[in-house]
């Protein structure tokens, strides 16, 4: 691009952000429209905490398999960097 197009851009950009109002997206529009007709319920701030059962296990479980195979790999490199031919 040439200094006289980036020129023109940054006035472009610099007019487009001082402009007084502003159309919201497509999104906002469609949120806008939907919720009007039939608006959201109140939603608290944090949800209540579910019961998660042998799923909170799983995550223990699965952050020791990772780690386990981290380690396994480090190992492993350690062994054939440092094996003799």
């Amino acid at each position: 691009m040439s200094e006289q197009d980036e020129e023109k851009r940054e006035f472009d950009i610099k007019w487009a952000d001082g402009a007084e109002h502003k159309e919201p997206s497509a999104r906002a529009r469609m949120l806008a429209a939907r919720w009007k007709e039939n608006p959201p319920g109140p939603v608290p701030f944090r949800g209540e905490p579910e019961y998660r059962g042998s799923a909170g296990r799983s995550s223990w479980v699965s952050t020791a398999v990772v780690l386990g195979c981290v380690v396994a790999v480090i190992v492993l490199l350690g062994y054939v960097g440092f094996r003799p031919y």
